[in-house]
């Protein structure tokens, strides 16, 4: 599912006007951006959370080079779902039996 459908839903349920939900969907992006951006989590209740994560120093590889890289400590965004929404998506989408040849 892309932005546009996400829009066209919204649109298609409420009756807003599509270019009215896309101001919304692209403000609410752009708060979640510079909140995130700025070391804030955001906490939406039922849904889940957008935590900033700190990742610590390591040690990498460049195989092309053959050389081993430090690799500074930095933080990430990353998205936790809330349990129910888990527990739905759990309940809801079933694994593809996978098939196995001899």
């Amino acid at each position: 599912m892309t932005k546009a459908d996400i829009i066209n839903e919204i649109s298609d349920k409420t009756g807003i006007e599509k270019l009215v939900v896309q101001t919304a969907v692209e403000a609410f992006m752009k708060s979640v951006r510079n909140n995130m951006a700025e070391g804030k989590n955001i906490y939406l209740r039922g849904f889940g959370t957008f935590l900033v994560k700190k990742r610590a120093e390591k040690t990498g590889r460049n195989i092309s080079k053959n050389t081993t890289v430090i690799i500074p400590a930095h933080f990430i965004p990353s998205f936790k779902p809330s349990k129910n929404f888990s527990e739905r998506v759990k309940k809801n989408v079933k694994v593809a039996p996978v098939e196995i040849k001899s």
